[in-house]
């Protein structure tokens, strides 16, 4: 399925574009890979291997917390894994690898978005969702366990545990602080606070509501049309700012609806918002009887801002010639 910005159909058709010379790399997984499995994934990287660059490479295979079976240090995709899973976990690497891992992270997130693409297209809905787990996770160079604290610039581990210890663990969390208290507990420069209030300002809080068209008279193998209304309640807009990604990054938003019983992806949209915006997303009413959704909202840039509804419709049957009269 191609995968459409605000405002146009969005058919569960695959397109040309998706099918990519990766495609059968990515089919090749099983539908529902987790994290682990769409980082060796984006690895596919083409990247030289110099002269005594192995032994470094098995060094680091032993600090970064995914292991490789049988690693061939030779190996550019190996290499790859390597340093998108270093970049995650922010080691310090030599100017030279340092250059080749933003070479990787200038492709990874069309990559990510890419397969999103794919996997929508065949409904696979746990892997898309930990597809853009993924593309958050390369953006702000973290993995999905560690602290949201950790997207804020100049925070060390010293300073996350000194906040969660004082009970302190979103973002939103260090907004509402006084400005004592910001001393006291971040002690930072002056320009390292101004950095932290930038993206403070920056950081998205944004209110969504939705409603399911004519939900009280839904009928198999009718359209069901979903309305979403997004409303962002910060002012100040712009570019995300991620100092540890090589390249300019604007934040992008997913409404995904699926069926988790099932992990079938039922309907998807990607767009763009600067305070206001609505997306429509329909599907296809299945067969009779009460169905259970949950509709996704999705950021592919910033940590700790997703957001899950559930909600179920019931369907009746389908119409007959009767009923049409």
């Amino acid at each position: 399925m191609h995968v459409d910005e605000l405002g146009e159909e969005n058919p569960r058709v695959c397109s040309q574009e998706g099918k990519w010379r990766l495609v059968m790399s990515w089919l090749s997984t099983v539908a529902h890979t987790k994290v682990r499995g769409l980082t060796e994934i984006i690895s596919n990287a083409n990247i030289p291997i110099w002269h005594h660059e192995d032994n470094f490479l098995r060094q680091l295979a032993q600090k970064v917390p995914h292991k490789l079976n049988n690693p061939k240090f030779n190996d550019p995709h190996i290499k790859a894994n390597l340093l998108l899973q270093a970049h995650l976990s922010r080691m310090q690497l030599s100017a030279e690898l340092q250059s080749d891992t933003e070479e990787i992270l200038s492709k990874a997130i069309r990559l990510i978005q890419a397969r999103v693409d794919v996997l929508s297209c065949y409904g696979w809905l746990s892997s898309a969702v930990a597809a853009l787990e993924l593309a958050q996770m390369v953006t702000q160079a973290m993995w999905s366990q560690d602290s949201y604290l950790k997207q804020l610039p100049h925070f060390t581990s010293e300073h996350i545990k000194r906040c969660t210890d004082k009970g302190v663990e979103s973002v939103f969390d260090i907004m509402e602080m006084e400005d004592e208290e910001w001393n006291a507990l971040l002690q930072l420069t002056d320009n390292q606070i101004t950095d932290v209030a930038r993206f403070c300002n920056r950081y998205p809080n944004i209110e969504l509501s939705y409603e399911v068209v004519d939900k009280d008279s839904i009928r198999s193998g009718r359209p069901v049309m979903v309305l979403v209304q997004l409303q962002r309640e910060e002012e100040v807009t712009g570019p995300v700012i991620v100092p540890l990604f090589p390249e300019k990054r604007e934040d992008g938003w997913w409404v995904v609806i699926g069926d988790t019983k099932s992990s079938s992806l039922i309907s998807i949209k990607r767009l763009a918002l600067q305070q206001k915006a609505k997306a429509k997303l329909d599907f296809v009413a299945p067969a009779t009887g009460a169905r259970n959704y949950t509709l996704y909202f999705m950021s592919d840039t910033y940590m700790g801002r997703d957001q899950e509804y559930k909600f179920s419709v019931d369907v009746k049957e389908a119409e007959t010639d009767n009923d049409s009269d």
